[in-house]
């Protein structure tokens, strides 16, 4: 009789190990390709996107040039489209960014000075933000892209630039903006948190040969185990392979993930 619980007890260690994301809800890893934005080198580019990915979370920036006429092209080989947006700053170099000025800091981001972090929500910044995601739904792309959404955290950069924004007010303008994408048949990515955003579909953190894994993981697994995709976009790195196989010792085989690769100069991609 021991013998025979043993093996029970063998067996029901082994089956719950061997998890099956379509038994348990879990999400499973995509290939990921960035367009829209790198860190040391070039992002993919579109003719690259279009010979190589396929069944892929692609993220774009719609708005800059004419990407947004490749959006059917790269979703004819079953790619969901995703289209980069920062709700946290404005950009010098986007069509709205004077429309914008009456709502962002005086002062340009240090570390990237064509943006400014934005001041205020409470006033008719939203109404450009869902203009956008308008055109993003008109194009035909499956995904919005929260970038900057975290700027309301950071208390080091509210002292730096003197945003006014409450963490309150930054909370209910992501939240009504995902709502807002929800209405028009789009998904949510979050960036970089998970914080008070339980209504977005997925999130993509940004991770650094010496900074790793450095969010909360309890929320990137909760986004996992509720079938979220959850994206690592790793700069940086020497041994992208070996990253790889840091994070799925974290989060299994259910993370996706993508590599800016030193070697290549490029971005290296996974779960293909």
């Amino acid at each position: 009789m021991k013998k025979l619980i043993n093996i029970l007890i063998i067996i029901t260690f082994l089956s719950c190990n061997n998890t099956d994301p379509t038994e348990n809800n879990l999400s499973e890893a995509k290939p990921i390709y960035n367009q829209a934005y790198n860190e040391n080198y070039s992002p993919d580019t579109v003719n690259s996107i279009l010979m190589n990915a396929t069944n892929a979370y692609v993220l774009i920036d719609p708005f800059q040039d004419t990407t947004y006429n490749q959006v059917t092209a790269i979703k004819a080989n079953n790619n969901e489209v995703g289209a980069y947006i920062s709700i946290g700053t404005g950009e010098t170099y986007r069509s709205d960014f004077n429309a914008m000025q009456p709502y962002l800091v005086s002062t340009s981001w240090g570390q990237w000075p064509d943006e400014y972090f934005v001041n205020s929500v409470t006033t008719g910044i939203i109404d450009l933000m869902k203009a956008r995601i308008d055109q993003i739904a008109n194009w035909g792309c499956d995904w919005v892209e929260f970038d900057n959404m975290d700027w309301i955290y950071d208390d080091d950069l509210r002292v730096t630039y003197g945003f006014t924004v409450t963490q309150t007010e930054g909370i209910a303008y992501y939240q009504a903006l995902c709502d807002y994408a929800h209405s028009k048949g789009l998904k949510c990515m979050a960036k970089n948190t998970v914080e008070n955003a339980s209504m977005f579909d997925g999130v993509l953190y940004e991770s650094y040969t010496d900074d790793k894994n450095w969010w909360d993981q309890t929320g990137a697994e909760s986004f996992i185990n509720t079938g979220k995709l959850v994206i690592i976009n790793h700069y940086n790195e020497n041994d992208c392979d070996a990253i790889y196989q840091e994070y799925k010792a974290i989060y299994g085989n259910f993370i996706s993930y993508i590599c800016e690769d030193n070697s290549l100069q490029s971005y290296k991609h996974y779960n293909q």
